[in-house]
């Protein structure tokens, strides 16, 4: 296992202690909140790390391509679902952003199985819109940790670039798996 992908475990082992400092959070227990924060902030950092590392020293994985994305979506989905979840929070995530986030990772994990299923092979690519979709998330998991009161404008800006990733990852979706039909009608 290369270093980039050990920076993606640590990722993903993350998940469970961050989720348990927000399970376990009230008012009274405010340091948990703190603790969330940290592991955010560290998990959230890792992100960035494993793919400049991955990128500098070439060390592209197929491992790394299934651990890199496993780790993020299971960070912000854990956080956007607790966050909301949690009602001793004020500011918290609304329903409405919880849905836009959770079905579009949703979305594009059936996607990518669809485009695996067909072609037997699938290359993981984020876009430069993904990207930004994930930044956006990250700022409003903060915020919302942060307890500030402009978090909405976050989330806002969060929900906006989800969905407009989302419909990027739909169409290379249906980019790829028309052109292997238009590949096959043509032999």
């Amino acid at each position: 296992m290369n270093i980039a992908n050990k920076i993606s475990t640590f990722r993903i082992l993350s998940v469970p202690f961050f989720i348990a400092s927000l399970l376990y959070y009230a008012p009274q227990r405010d340091y948990l909140r703190f603790i969330a924060l940290g592991i955010f902030i560290l998990a959230a950092l890792s992100d960035a790390i494993d793919g400049y590392v991955a990128r500098k020293s070439k060390l592209l994985s197929k491992a790394g391509l299934i651990l890199d994305p496993l780790g993020d979506k299971l960070l912000l989905m854990s956080a956007f679902i607790c966050l909301y979840a949690n009602t001793n929070l004020a500011p918290r995530f609304p329903l409405w952003v919880i849905l836009i986030v959770i079905s579009r990772d949703v979305i594009i994990i059936l996607g990518a199985i669809v485009v695996y299923i067909v072609k037997q092979s699938i290359n993981i690519i984020p876009t430069r819109w993904g990207k930004i979709s994930t930044l956006f998330q990250m700022l409003a998991v903060i915020s919302v940790l942060l307890q500030l009161k402009f978090s909405p404008l976050f989330w806002w800006l969060a929900a906006i670039f989800t969905v407009v990733s989302g419909a990027f990852y739909i169409n290379r979706g249906f980019v790829i798996l028309y052109a292997l039909d238009s590949s096959r009608n043509n032999h």
